[in-house]
């Protein structure tokens, strides 16, 4: 069952591609050619990491996952996290399923956070080139200050949220009653 946020967004861009059409039509290849390009990239970038994360559900035990990035990992699960992260070479879309994983496997919020903030901010090819491009100085000044930024908004976050939201994040995370 859909909801009906989705319908809508699917109606307004059915009528977006429409208006294109009938306004633009000289161009409709060429839109039609860049859309498949860019729906192509998405599902080349998707499908791998949909194939790790089906592997990762059925080799990663539930309490072996907690005991690595739960609530009581310390230390050890926030620089797994942040190491996850910064290896990670996949769009953000993509980690999005990746998170949604670690928490059905029970990993704490703040690891997730730690994970998703380090994925997107200080990636090690990321680094590589800025040391590369802009200098050691300037890339390890950000990397400084990325990585209190990382930490301060996932220790935040973890915190602002109550106890009934933090349930329900990970209840909705929960596939068939698991």
């Amino acid at each position: 069952m859909k909801k009906a946020g989705t319908q809508g967004a699917w109606k307004v861009m059915a009528a977006v591609c429409l208006a294109v059409f009938i306004l633009i039509p000289e161009r409709s290849g060429e839109i039609m050619a860049y859309t498949g390009a860019g729906l192509g990239q998405f599902i080349w970038n998707l499908v791998p990491v949909f194939l790790c994360v089906g592997l990762m559900d059925v080799w990663i035990e539930k309490d072996r996952m907690i005991k690595i990035m739960g609530e009581k990992s310390g230390p050890s699960g926030m620089g797994i996290s942040l190491l996850l992260g910064m290896l990670t070479a996949v769009p953000v879309y993509a980690l999005l399923p990746i998170a949604g994983l670690l928490l059905k496997k029970g990993g704490r919020i703040s690891n997730v956070l730690i994970f998703l903030c380090s994925s997107v901010s200080i990636r090690i090819p990321l680094l590589f080139f800025e040391m590369s491009a802009l200098g050691i100085r300037f890339a390890s000044c950000r990397f400084v200050l990325n990585l209190t930024v990382v930490f301060a908004i996932s220790f935040l976050v973890e915190r602002l949220l109550s106890e009934c939201d933090r349930q329900d994040i990970y209840r909705r995370n929960q596939v068939n009653g698991e």
